[in-house]
């Protein structure tokens, strides 16, 4: 049987690289890493704007394991990220990678919550080749003297949008600073926000800069389906989902750690074992849970979005949507959990009546979705979502005052909150009622009286 060639030949690495991408069965690139991984080759700054599962890691990766000095034992490449977990994923991709080259690559981990000073220590007496880590634990190891950057290649900044979010861009810059000029840049977002754009034209020596489209990353394997909530408990909705479609490993997403805590207290008080992943769980506890996870001692895992940027679950057949995250990009994010590797996953997301916007904004990304509700207890399919939408846009229009008071419930979305603004409608139309009635009946009075007077 003749063995499968390895597309990625065609970018002149050397035969131990390609040997070891066939070892881990990488044989055919993604599209980010068929357009960037020339430029990073030939020494270029580059800017990747792509999501999560577009398979950017790697786009790194590998250029930095092709031109590393092996026999050279001072830092050579620097990746910094905005979570610990993060970095945890890139060091367990970068090892399994490197095991494979059949020679010692020093790799080390710089991530905060672990032992500050046994890291200086170990910098005494060797500097590694490569360093993954988090901005702030990074900056503290070059303030102390102990890391040295004043010999690096390679500096990547993973995630710079989330980096930007969590305050981090400082420590970056920082650290940036302490590496000698020519030195080669690759930046990775998922989103290009203004603020981050300073930061890009101080470091970077006319990048290229390449956007991969969200269409691109929505693996085809996923059925994306979009639930209407209507009136009925978000919650009952939820538990419903997840048993009726027995999943091998469920992740659902939450905009909060509020709703995250409801959800998973819900779903715990029906009998589930449910993981929790946000940002008021210790990252002792965390890493824990992790652990426990990927040994399949969950079912059900219950997070904010800090687990669709940082953290890579193995086995994910479901992701749910508790709601539409505030950024839509986001969205891609979560669903990119799932259909993975060319597994099959099912993505779910609930949606309000009044977030018909938010939806057609995601289908303007290139989106598309299966329109579904529950009926007894089974999900079937909706015949066309549009057409209430439609209904509604051809209704009489509210008066102002109602306008106001739609928009009032509207910000706090509970169960019945339909109900009570059509309650609230109705007996605003019964006043308006008998205010005209009682003007009627004032001006029939007035025309008596003064008939009477003549």
């Amino acid at each position: 049987m003749a063995e499968k060639a390895n597309q990625f030949g065609q970018f002149n690495l050397k035969k131990e690289v390609i040997d070891a991408l066939s070892a881990i069965g990488f044989y055919e690139p993604t599209a980010v890493q068929a357009k960037l991984i020339p430029d990073v080759l030939q020494g270029r700054d580059v800017v990747g704007q792509s999501q999560t599962g577009s398979g950017k890691t790697h786009t790194f990766l590998i250029p930095i394991l092709n031109q590393l000095e092996q026999d050279n034992e001072y830092v050579q490449a620097v990746i910094t990220t905005p979570s610990r977990e993060l970095a945890a994923q890139i060091t367990k991709a970068m090892k399994e990678f490197s095991n494979q080259l059949n020679t010692d690559i020093s790799i080390s981990e710089f991530v905060g919550g672990t032992d500050k000073q046994r890291q200086i220590k170990q910098l005494e007496n060797h500097q590694p080749q490569i360093v993954i880590g988090t901005p702030g634990r990074i900056k503290d190891l070059v303030e102390s003297g102990s890391l040295k950057l004043h010999a690096v290649h390679t500096l990547v900044v993973d995630e710079a949008d989330m980096t930007l979010d969590m305050g981090f861009l400082n420590e970056v810059d920082y650290i940036a600073g302490a590496m000698p000029e020519g030195l080669q840049t690759l930046v990775f977002s998922a989103t290009m926000p203004e603020k981050l754009k300073p930061f890009l034209k101080k470091y970077l020596d006319n990048p290229h800069f390449e956007a991969i489209p969200v269409s691109t990353v929505i693996a085809d394997t996923i059925d994306n389906w979009l639930l209407a909530t209507k009136s009925k408990d978000k919650n009952d909705i939820i538990y419903q989902v997840l048993t009726i479609g027995n999943p091998y490993l469920a992740l659902v997403f939450a905009n909060t750690k509020e709703r995250a805590k409801e959800i998973s207290s819900f779903l715990r008080g029906h009998g589930l074992k449910v993981a929790e992943i946000h940002g008021d769980i210790e990252p002792r506890e965390r890493r824990r849970v992790m652990k426990a996870i990927q040994n399949l001692e969950y079912q059900y895992v219950v997070a904010t979005d800090l687990a669709a940027r940082g953290i890579d679950i193995e086995g994910v057949s479901h992701v749910i949507n508790d709601d539409i995250p505030a950024e839509l990009e986001f969205f891609v994010h979560r669903v990119g959990r799932t259909g993975r590797n060319g597994l099959p996953g099912l993505a779910i997301t609930l949606y309000g009546p009044d977030e018909e916007n938010e939806v057609a904004e995601l289908e303007a990304l290139g989106i598309t979705f299966k329109a579904k509700q529950i009926k007894g207890n089974e999900i079937i399919d909706v015949k066309d979502r549009r057409a209430r939408v439609q209904r509604v846009a051809t209704t009489k229009k509210l008066d102002s005052t109602m306008v106001g008071m739609v928009k009032k419930k509207k910000k706090n979305v509970k169960p019945g909150y339909k109900r009570r603004i059509k309650n609230a409608i109705q007996r605003k139309n019964q006043m308006d009622r008998r205010i005209s009635q009682r003007q009627e009946m004032r001006a029939t009075r007035k025309a008596n009286k003064q008939r009477g007077e003549h």
